[in-house]
This record gives structure tokens, sequence and C-alpha cells, in this order.
């Protein structure tokens, strides 16, 4: 037992970097490259998967609705396991868990190249999303942890760039795989990147302090007068100043992977999974009861997954709304796009360049956009016309296939729509973070990448019902005009928050 703990204890101890490396002047931009390695090979793994649907229907002689799940699993996986693997990094470390993240990511992508058969290659997505999780739920804190304060702003621009290369990088490059290599090369091709990220972590990322993590004060269980840091929201039992402390919120978990993975499941069905007719409606109900218990769940729990009180803070709910449907905007083109230009004649590889130029477009907009508007552009304003931009791209690539024109001719509205929610989602998630009290920033942070996984995973279901109910072009042309409309939503949703 005690060779087994010291053992354990070695494996988990985080070594410090060499001194050699230590000591360079820009020691912290090598943290911040490895950082962004991680932050490349998540957002590769979100986009890559769509171009490889078709070769998985012939593989597995299965259907469209089945093949998702190769996607809905690492996402419901990821959703459910940002927060608990947050706590836990706390605890053990985040250079440990970063580093044990890139190598759960390769093994599992080792294993899914592998795969015999649909399920085996949906579970070992499934581990996937761990390392994912140990990954993603790291990576900015490694940065704020690496980098001298004068340099924060720009390491997480050179972060969100490496998401955008990574983001804008799937389509094409698995098309290219999938067209001259197989499908399988869409996971090894995950393995040499997680090695890279494996060494250069354990040389160049700094050694994280263990420390006991915060526990977050829960709502005000009785109605009152706004007091407190945010309305009176932030206090214990009792509206005390001092916060309970309590064990994770296991219920709340469990809850909220209940409730996401049954509303899926039941998409899933009624988009032709091999299901009786009463699933869906049972299921739907389930998805019902388990986010009504997640409610209540969440406004007795000390430390809440959802923070009912940040939620009810002003200007974060519609904020965490507007994040929700702008990755559901993103992906559900993604998904959508190789069906419709295979439907039209176009070869995959063709195809998977045209459907970069969205991704590609959101990377840029994202990165640069921001700069090429008016300078007295209030970030309201800037996702008002960034949501505007999206819902104009999405009425041309509706339209397009309906005037009989080139399929290439598509990349037009894809980089309208890019670069639309390029400018909506930085300015959105400013606007949030703003809105949420610097104390609880972090667990804000995390609501905010809930959101973002939650409207991903929507996009991934929602154009298979269309193509499911409707065919491919008239179901497709329809889920894309209703996702316009989803796109006015989002400018109503984008307003100055009113401070109480």
């Amino acid at each position: 037992m005690n060779a087994a703990s010291t053992l354990t204890a070695r494996l988990l101890a985080e070594r410090p970097r060499p001194r050699g490396i230590a000591g360079r002047r820009y020691a912290h931009w090598l943290a911040v490259g490895t950082v962004c390695l991680g932050a490349f090979l998540g957002q590769l793994t979100a986009s890559v998967t769509a171009l490889v649907y078709p070769a998985l229907q012939r593989r597995f002689d299965a259907g469209f609705a089945a093949v998702e799940w190769v996607a809905l699993a690492y996402l419901l996986v990821l959703v459910a396991l940002l927060a608990p693997v947050g706590r836990l990094s706390d605890l053990v470390g985040r250079k440990t868990v970063y580093l044990g993240g890139f190598a759960v990511f390769g093994l599992a992508s080792l294993g899914a190249g592998f795969a015999g058969g649909l399920g085996t290659l949906v579970a070992c997505r499934a581990v996937q999303a761990v390392g994912g999780a140990m990954m993603q739920a790291n990576s900015v804190a490694l940065v704020a942890r690496g980098v001298p304060g004068h340099a924060m702003r720009r390491a997480l621009g050179v972060q969100a760039a490496a998401q955008g290369l990574g983001l804008a990088l799937g389509p094409s490059l698995g098309g290219l795989l999938v067209a001259h290599a197989s499908w399988r090369w869409v996971f090894w091709i995950n393995v040499p990147v997680a090695l890279v990220g494996i060494v250069a972590g354990w040389f160049l990322l700094p050694r994280t302090r263990v420390e006991a993590a915060p526990a977050l004060p829960r709502p005000r269980p009785v109605a009152g007068p706004a007091v407190g840091p945010v309305g009176g929201t932030f206090l214990g039992p009792g509206g005390g100043s001092e916060p309970d402390r309590g064990r994770f919120d296991l219920a709340g978990l469990l809850l909220l992977g209940g409730s996401t993975t049954a509303l899926l499941l039941a998409l899933s069905a009624a988009s032709g999974l091999p299901l009786p007719a009463w699933a869906v409606a049972a299921l739907l109900a389930a998805a019902v009861l388990c986010a009504l218990a997640l409610v209540r769940q969440e406004r007795r729990a000390t430390r809440p997954i959802l923070a009912p009180g940040l939620v009810n803070t002003p200007g974060v709910r519609p904020g965490l709304a507007v994040a929700l449907i702008g990755y559901l905007l993103l992906f559900c083109p993604l998904v959508l796009g190789p069906v419709l230009l295979a439907e039209a004649g176009l070869p995959t590889a063709r195809s998977g360049l045209v459907i970069t130029v969205l991704p590609a477009a959101f990377a840029v907009a994202a990165t640069v956009g921001g700069g090429l508007l008016p300078r007295g552009w209030s970030d309201v304003l800037r996702c008002r016309f960034g949501a505007a931009l999206a819902g104009a791209g999405l009425l041309g690539c509706a339209l397009l296939p309906a005037l009989a024109a080139p399929a290439v001719l598509l990349a037009g509205p894809l980089l309208v729509l890019g670069g639309g929610l390029g400018l909506l989602l930085p300015a959105n998630n400013a606007l949030v973070m703003r809105a949420i009290p610097a104390e609880c920033s972090a667990v804000g942070g995390g609501m905010v990448n809930m959101a973002r996984s939650l409207g991903t995973a929507l996009g991934t279901a929602l154009p298979v019902l269309g193509v499911h109910l409707a065919g491919p072009a008239l179901g497709g042309r329809s889920v894309l005009l209703a996702l316009a409309v989803v796109a006015g939503l989002a400018v109503v949703l984008a307003r100055p928050v009113r401070r109480r």
C-alpha cells in the first residue's frame, strides 16, 4: 500500500521546468506555445469529424442518425466533465492534468482509428472527450499562470488564433484524408500532435500551485431586497457574508448530463435512429423532468454546477444564450455543408475546401475583425452587426442552391457567415465577462464553455433531423432558413447591461 501510494505521488508530482528554460527571458511564450497545441488539437477534432460521416455510413452500413453520435458522444462527455475536471485540477495540479489529457486523447485517437465497429468508435470518442476536458479545463489557467500580467491579453489572443487555425484546418484536412487515405487517419493524425504536446509540456510548462478549490456561494433561498455583491445572489444561507462550503454538486452533474443526453437521443430517434416510436416522447419527457430537477437542485446546492446566482445576474443569461446560438450557427453548416455539396456532386476533397471558408473566416474575424469596425462601436453594436451578417450569410446558403448556381459559390455566403460569427462571439464574451463579478470569473468562463458545447451539440443534431424529415435538398434549406431566424434572435438578445 505504501509503495503504491509512493508511486502514485511520484506520477502526480509536477516537475519544474529545467533551469536553462525557466531562466530565459521569453520562457512564458514557450509555455503559451504548448497550450496552443492543446487548443489546436481540440478545435481540429471538433471541425474535422463532419467530413467522415459519409465514409462511416458506407463502412459500417449505418444511418446518418447513428453516425452523428461519433460527434455527440464526444460533446456530451465534454460538457459533463469540464466542471469536475477543473475542480480536480485545483487539487492535483493543472500541469499534471493537462499532460494527462494529451495522453488520454492520443491513446483514444489511436483506438478510434483501429475501431472495427461503430459502437467501438463512439466509445473511443467518449474516452477522447475525457482527454479533451482535461486539456480544455486547464488551458486558460495555464496561460494565466505562465505569463506576466502585461502579456496576458496577447497570450490569450495567440491561444485563440491556435483554436481558429485548428477549426479552419479541420474540414480541408478531413476531406483530403478521406479522399486520398482513409477515414481512420482523421483520428490517427491526433497521435503525433499529442506526443509532441506531452514532451513539450513536460519541459516548457511551469509547475502549478496545488490549492483547494474555493466554494461557490449559493443563491439566497429567501426573496428579499438586492444586497450583497450582485443583487444578493451570492450570499450563503441566512444571508450571511460567509459562503457555505460543501462537496462537489454530483447530483447537478448527473441531472445536466441526463437532460442533455435525453434531448439529443430524442432528436436522434426522430432522425432515424432505430428506436421505437414511443421513445421520442419518453426521451423528451425525461429531458424536461431532468431539466426541472436540475433547476431545483442548483438552487439548493452549495457549489452548484450552473451557479444560479450568476445566471440571474443582469446580462449573463442573454449572453449565455447568444454563446449557445453562435456555436449552433457555426457547427450546423459544418455538418450540413458536406451533405449538400455531396448532393450537388462535388468531390469530398473539394467539399472540404469549400467548407473550410466558414471556420477560416470565423478565425480571421475573431482575431482581427474587431479592429476593422469603427472604434466608437460598443460591444452591443458589434454583437448585433455580427449576428445580422451571420443571418445574411445563412440566407445566402439557403437560397443559392435554389438558383441552380455552381456548388463552389456556396463559399461566398459561408464567408459572410463566418465573418459575422467572428465579430459576434468575441464581443458577446466581453459582455458576459464584464457582467460577472471578478471573483466568479472562472466559474463564469466555465458556464460560457458549457453554453458553447451545448450549441455545438445541437448544431450537430439538428441538420440530421432536417435531412431525415425532408431530404438533403429541401431539409437542408429549411434548416438554414430556420437558423437565419435564430440569428435574428441573437440580434434581439444582445443589449446593454443595466446594473442594479
